[in-house]
């Protein structure tokens, strides 16, 4: 058997970030910035108002008290967006909306809220110093500065900034396109009336979620039964739109293990038992360039291969780290025991209590059972050395998204 590790490093090995588009802005949500995104002007370009209210200058309202308001004659109004160029001097006052460009000889700017909110005059009852209000060319961004990294995945604010410094189209390393199948004689499709033998077939939805999860496209596909030409045909029509592809199922030491007997010795996929549990069986290679990984039928083995092996595979070919997902230190709530010489994924409940995490096992572990899965919120990552760890323990823990 290989470890763990071993046959990430296979996988890593093997997969290239996927080539760089040029997107507009809304196509390019969730897709991961391949290039920095600079400001050719600062923002804000020009000096504004931060209120509604009157452009003074400042040594005009400095005695201006409730008892005694300063009165100043109230020369014309500016708007946001006004493409005139304005100005006051001493002794005069523009009315002025939020955002507008802030008039020459002007040092600062009065809310309509300290004044009776005139017209042709004003009456200002609370002095300001110079500076009250403005808001200051370059104070959020400088010219030239980066605003994005490359490296960046796009989510509602970073498409905000790229559009505030004048970009309409990013280039992006694209979302992997997945295509997730799943093989089996005994499954049928959720809403189906079952027969005797047969069962809902759910490892496909959820790992196309996990597609989706991982900042990929996930494509599922329908159901295949268990005969060889089918699976092959099936996969290669998928390869025409996929960048990479998902199998669960037939992959273990069973007579009618389909996708093993199907792929053994196409391409470059290659079968072997890992260290780990759950998920021991997997397959991986290249089939006609196009990564295939192959996962157990089981739920949660299949579930943990793909957060395990899978997700850090997608993370590269979107140009990212290849990490696992975060990962924190907990103390163990019960004692636990794992197999010796396997990684056991163990599900669990994280909790945070006061200034440190907790983490509680599952009762049930089995690889078949959902239930328990569904109801964990992170995996116990358990080294192949530790074959029973009591209570109080720090452990490493994977939260689960």
């Amino acid at each position: 058997m290989r470890t763990v590790d071993e046959h990430l490093t296979e996988i890593l090995g093997s997969v290239a970030a996927l080539p760089p588009l040029d997107l507009a802005l809304l196509e390019a949500q969730g897709t991961v910035l391949a290039e920095p995104v600079t400001a050719p002007v600062p923002l804000p370009p020009f000096d504004n108002s931060a209120m509604d209210g009157y452009a003074v200058v400042a040594a005009d309202i400095a005695g201006a008290t409730e008892a005694e308001p300063v009165t100043l004659p109230v020369v014309g109004d500016i708007v946001a967006g006004d493409p005139g160029v304005s100005a006051i001097r001493t002794g005069l006052t523009a009315r002025i909306m939020t955002g507008a460009p802030l008039p020459a000889g002007a040092d600062a700017v009065i809310p309509v809220e300290w004044t009776d909110g005139g017209a042709a005059t004003v009456r200002v009852s609370r002095p300001a110093p110079a500076g009250n209000y403005i808001r200051r060319s370059g104070e959020d961004v400088l010219a030239g500065q980066t605003v994005v990294e490359a490296g960046t995945r796009l989510g509602a604010t970073q498409i905000g900034m790229v559009a505030a410094v004048g970009r309409s189209h990013v280039v992006v390393r694209p979302k992997p396109r997945v295509v997730v199948v799943s093989t089996g004689d005994e499954l049928q499709e959720p809403g189906a009336p079952l027969a005797h033998g047969q069962i809902w077939e759910s490892n496909s939805y959820m790992l196309t979620a996990a597609v989706v999860e991982a900042g990929g496209m996930g494509f599922r596909q329908a159901t295949v039964h268990d005969e060889p030409a089918k699976v092959m045909e099936m996969l290669e029509d998928q390869l025409v739109r996929a960048d990479a592809i998902v199998t669960s199922g037939g992959v273990s030491m069973g007579t009618r293990d389909v996708v093993k007997e199907v792929l053994s010795g196409t391409g470059t996929v290659r079968f072997h038992k890992v260290r780990m549990r759950p998920g021991k069986p997997q397959g991986f290679g290249l089939l006609e360039g196009t990564p295939v990984f192959t996962l157990p039928g089981n739920p949660v083995s299949a579930y943990v291969s793909f957060q395990v092996f899978v997700r850090p595979a997608l993370r590269a070919m979107q140009g990212l780290p290849p990490e696992p997902m975060p990962t924190v230190s907990a103390v163990l709530a019960e004692d636990i025991k794992s197999p010796a010489g396997l990684r056991h994924f163990v599900r669990g409940r994280l909790a945070f209590n006061r200034s440190h995490y907790t983490v509680t096992p599952a009762e049930t572990q089995g690889s078949h059972q959902l239930g328990s899965l569904a109801m964990a919120n992170a995996l116990i990552v358990l080294p192949e050395d530790s074959e029973a760890l009591p209570a109080g323990s720090h452990v490493d823990v994977m939260r689960l998204p």
